[in-house]
């Protein structure tokens, strides 16, 4: 869109009286055009000549005056001298004091976090707001910028992504995107590289193993009794995360004892790395009621079939699982039992596991 251009060797005295009385409907106009509005701090001042607007660079230039687009879709006028490129490769000069940003704040390692309630609402408008939040995040020696956009504003991944931004993570809710602004590799951290899984072995006190046969598993495993196996929730502790899931898969109610065991792979599902916690669990219940989506059966089985199954015989990890489980229950072994610790560091109760063992060498789990 073109601006009509003036200058104080082209407009007369009754021109400029005119343009000061016209102020109120030229800004009608533009916010009924834009769908913007102007600072209240806008003044007219002498020699100001409103020149063109750019649509590459979303900045509407002049000679004493920039006018940017910010917050939610604002325009605020700004005083003092500064250069900004283009996505294009042009380079405009502008003029700014106290220029408002994307709303955001600080983090703590010296970078910005941009809040994503209160994103332009135009994606024109935020082309143009980012690339000049960037220029100053830049000018200010910031570091990472992180932007959360909501599946809702998922228009403006491209845009973010056209500035430089890239993938970081996905929820079913939003796309987290950064932004390394010093030169030299990212010091931003990396999504997070591993699932964690946990299974329940469950004995009661006929020596008797709680073992399933899952509904959907892999040729290698059709058949095989084993135990009660999941993922852990967000945020869920790994012994709470053990009992639900017996609990879902067998309706049996269990306590949790200790972990007497952890395996740690790599390159399992879309290349991360796994965790797989080995629960030992005590029974408070005996009634089998299964999940009939995942769970194809479940029972009690007598320990002595459950180690003679072929399946765990030959396998060298299922085998070491199962001899330590023994040991355990011989006290021969001790597994790591969990203890809720205070940090100085941030505060926060934490899970600690370790192993406790009285004077007699017995194992002191719950």
């Amino acid at each position: 869109m073109e601006l009509k251009s003036f200058s104080s060797s082209s407009v007369s005295t009754s021109d400029v009286a005119h343009v000061g009385r016209s102020y109120s409907t030229f800004i009608s106009f533009f916010r009924h055009k834009v769908g913007v509005r102007f600072s209240t701090h806008f003044k007219c001042r002498r020699g100001l000549s409103l020149r063109t607007y750019s649509a590459s660079d979303n900045i509407y230039l002049t000679d004493k005056t920039v006018i940017s687009s910010v917050g939610q879709d604002n325009l605020t006028a700004e005083t003092s001298s500064h250069r900004i490129n283009g996505t294009n490769g042009s380079t405009s000069s502008f003029y700014y004091r106290n220029l408002r940003l994307l709303d955001a704040f600080d983090d703590e390692y010296g970078g910005i976090v941009v809040d994503p309630d209160r994103l332009p609402s135009n994606p024109s408008t935020f082309a143009s707001v980012l690339r000049l939040s960037l220029f100053q995040w830049k000018k200010t020696g910031k570091k990472g910028i992180w932007l959360k956009l909501p599946l809702e504003r998922s228009d403006l991944v491209p845009i973010a992504v056209k500035e430089g931004f890239q993938y970081h993570h996905a929820e079913p809710g939003y796309v987290m995107l950064t932004y390394w602004i010093p030169e030299g590799p990212s010091m931003l951290p990396a999504n997070a590289s591993h699932q964690v899984g946990v299974g329940g072995f469950v004995i009661n006190d006929k020596n008797e193993v709680l073992v399933v046969q899952e509904r959907h598993c892999s040729p290698a495993t059709l058949g095989l009794w084993k135990i009660p196996t999941g993922f852990i929730l967000e945020a869920e502790e790994i012994y709470t995360g053990a009992v639900r899931e017996v609990k879902e898969e067998t309706g049996i109610d269990t306590e949790f004892i200790e972990v007497i065991a952890f395996r740690h792979a790599h390159n399992v599902a879309f290349e991360k790395s796994d965790l797989f916690f080995i629960c030992m669990l005590r029974p408070l219940s005996s009634e089998i009621v299964s999940d009939d989506l995942e769970i194809a059966a479940a029972k009690w089985m007598p320990l002595v079939e459950f180690v003679e199954q072929p399946l765990i015989q030959e396998d060298s990890m299922f085998k070491k699982i199962v001899d330590i489980f023994i040991a355990r229950l011989g006290k021969r072994y001790c597994g790591l039992s969990t203890h809720q610790v205070v940090s100085r560091f941030d505060g926060m109760v934490s899970s600690l596991y370790y192993n406790v063992i009285d004077n007699e060498d017995n194992c002191f789990g719950k």
